[in-house]
């Protein structure tokens, strides 16, 4: 093996716009089990999406960009179907600014040789590979971003902005989340924005310069997202996987009430996973779980306990090509932020 031969396949990201999920997802809601469960969960998008007083949320865990979900993505936000985003880094430093970059995925498989991947500075998700020397590139243009900004604490919003400003600034040729959140005032959130190449070109970055510095502030973004919810009478929350996206979305309920608040239960919530919820994690809870900590209302909410990979691209086309978006004015929440760092 070398690469090569092994980056022969790209991962080739789907195009909701391209198919007509409608038919599909409405003859599910006359089946059952998990079929039945995504048409109810697309069915409540749908009214999200139509509910004048409701900011979307869209929550990501689990490696989705890798896995060809970049597009959809991207075309959520651009026709106004979320508002905010809360994710992992990987997906949006590892993947979606990698690929911004000019870096692209590989088809691979689980059982090539990971000894040998490692020898090749290749590394693996699963079936899909990446090149660790082109991601070395994305974790000292992070450094080199931080190197460019005013040296003080940021909230990692403010931070995925700059990375979105930089993006635009050097007219990449590369779709990308980041690009387009930033063009369309969306904001988006990485709570544990350490922990992806953000966190390596941050090491370096503070190395380089110890006495001042960037930092980021996770109690900032915690707060920042509490004052887009009190900003919004009404919110929805799609969770694609759980984690710590999951959880962060959801306390921010609770956070408006500790500043003394009235913060209302998320009204509409969907989450996509596979986990379960008898070992107790967060991941596998369910909605009407979180009802019991005064998060989420049991009126609108759905789990749906499928792949990502198939559930999200069904959703998302089900929503795009019912149209109610055309209608729906466009949210930006970023310019409702403190020090908002606007296109």
């Amino acid at each position: 093996m070398n690469k090569q031969e092994l980056f022969k396949k790209t991962v080739e990201h789907i195009d909701i716009k391209r198919f007509n999920a409608v038919p599909i997802v409405e003859a599910m809601g006359h089946t059952a089990f998990q079929a039945r469960n995504l048409n109810r969960a697309a069915e409540i998008y749908a009214r999200m999406i139509e509910d004048e007083d409701c900011s979307i949320i869209l929550c990501l865990a689990g490696s989705l960009i890798s896995a060809g979900l970049k597009q959809v993505v991207i075309d959520l936000v651009e026709n106004r179907m979320v508002d905010a985003i809360v994710s992992t880094g990987a997906n949006i430093v590892d993947q979606d600014f990698f690929e911004a970059l000019g870096f692209r995925h590989y088809q691979g498989s689980p059982a090539l040789d990971d000894n040998q991947l490692r020898n090749l500075a290749i590394d693996r998700i699963y079936d899909t590979l990446i090149d660790e020397d082109e991601l070395r590139v994305c974790d000292h243009t992070i450094g080199e971003i931080a190197d460019s900004l005013e040296k003080r604490p940021y909230s990692s919003r403010e931070f995925i902005a700059e990375m979105g400003r930089y993006l635009d600034e050097k007219k990449q040729g590369a779709t990308s989340i980041v690009l387009s959140a930033f063009r369309n005032d969306v904001p988006i959130f990485v709570p544990a924005f350490s922990d992806c190449s953000a966190g390596f070109g941050l090491v370096m970055h503070q190395t380089a310069h110890p006495e001042e510095h960037v930092s980021i502030d996770s109690a900032k973004d915690f707060l920042e997202l509490t004052q887009l919810k009190l900003a919004s009478k009404e919110t929805g929350l799609l969770m694609i996987g759980g984690g710590v996206p999951k959880n962060f979305a959801q306390d921010i309920v609770v956070a408006a009430e500790l500043l003394g608040q009235e913060a209302p239960m998320h009204k509409y919530a969907i989450q996509v996973t596979v986990a379960d919820e008898r070992d107790g994690a967060l991941s596998g809870s369910t909605l009407r779980e979180a009802s019991s900590w005064g998060k989420v209302s049991t009126t609108y909410e759905q789990m749906v306990y499928c792949e990502a990979t198939i559930a999200l691209p069904l959703l998302a086309s089900y929503a795009y090509h019912k149209a109610n978006w055309k209608a729906r004015g466009a949210r930006k929440l970023s310019t409702k932020l403190p020090e908002a760092i606007a296109a």
